[in-house]
């Protein structure tokens, strides 16, 4: 309808990882659908450059420069989202590396656990898996201060979390989903929403390698598709939702099982976020 609002309008969100790939598809899909967005990842030029670009567009778009493995950059990260966004209402952990970093060949050659070293096993336990954590952790004080807020963590298929030739990526996503199952329940008492969204495939970012074939990049998902999933969970229609797992590729089929099993339930009581 002409003149109607964004839906996301008021919304406040922060997106790890959020200049490229999945990261920054999410990022542009919330400001799109008006919500004020933190760019959260590593100072540099990627983070100038996608700042540049919002702003051109007019697009509220504010930097939250952090290195999600440090402890005390997170905890300047947040200060500093909550300050340039006048608080935060839905955090997006999607920051993470993946097989690249250690078998730059994986696509081509499956790596024994036994031959990764030690050094790049760390490095991506401590990204994927430590930088949840500590971004969870530091906004979730936020979180309970103010009574409301939702997490939403990105993860991978399970076929992919048991993959041969997948470690440390794979044990990296079972741990980072066991932690979102946690989450779920020490924060179900307060109201606060944490769910998980997957792209249900392979995806086209930065994990992949740059000389992949045509024929195999051609079946990649685009980054894109975790679009329609994220403007939803930050939406008012996923008040009270939470412990979720939703795979963005078969998105359109679990809304509507979400919309048809809501309009069945008429008497369900109001989430705290009601009122936001």
């Amino acid at each position: 309808m002409a003149g109607a609002e964004p839906p996301l309008e008021g919304c406040r969100a922060v997106v790890t990882g959020a200049t490229s790939g999945l990261g920054a598809a999410m990022a542009r899909a919330l400001l799109d659908a008006g919500a004020a967005v933190g760019i959260a990842a590593r100072p540099g030029d990627r983070l100038d450059s996608a700042l540049a670009e919002y702003r051109a567009r007019g697009l509220p778009a504010v930097p939250v420069a952090v290195d999600v493995r440090d402890p005390e950059s997170v905890t300047l990260a947040v200060r500093q989202a909550i300050v340039g966004l006048g608080g935060v209402d839905i955090v997006v952990n999607n920051a993470g590396i993946g097989m690249r970093t250690v078998n730059p060949r994986f696509f081509e050659r499956e790596q024994p656990f036994f031959e990764v070293d030690p050094a790049g096993f760390a490095d991506v336990m401590s990204t994927n898996v430590t930088g949840y954590f500590l971004v969870a952790r530091a906004f979730a004080f936020h979180f309970l201060e103010r009574g409301t807020g939702r997490f939403v963590n990105v993860s991978v298929n399970e076929a992919t979390m048991v993959r041969r030739g997948f470690v440390p990526y794979g044990p990296s996503r079972a741990a980072s989903e066991a932690l979102s199952a946690i989450m779920t329940e020490d924060l179900r008492p307060f109201g606060i929403g944490v769910n998980v969204v997957v792209p249900g495939g392979a995806t086209e970012s930065g994990m992949i390698p740059d000389d992949l074939p045509a024929e195999a990049r051609a079946g990649l998902l685009r980054p894109q598709i975790m679009g329609p999933p994220i403007v939803f969970l930050a939406s008012e229609e996923a008040d009270g939702l939470t412990g979720e797992r939703i795979v963005a590729s078969g998105f359109d089929a679990w809304l509507a099982r979400f919309r048809a099993t809501r309009r069945v339930r008429p008497d369900r009581p109001p989430s705290p976020e009601a009122s936001r």
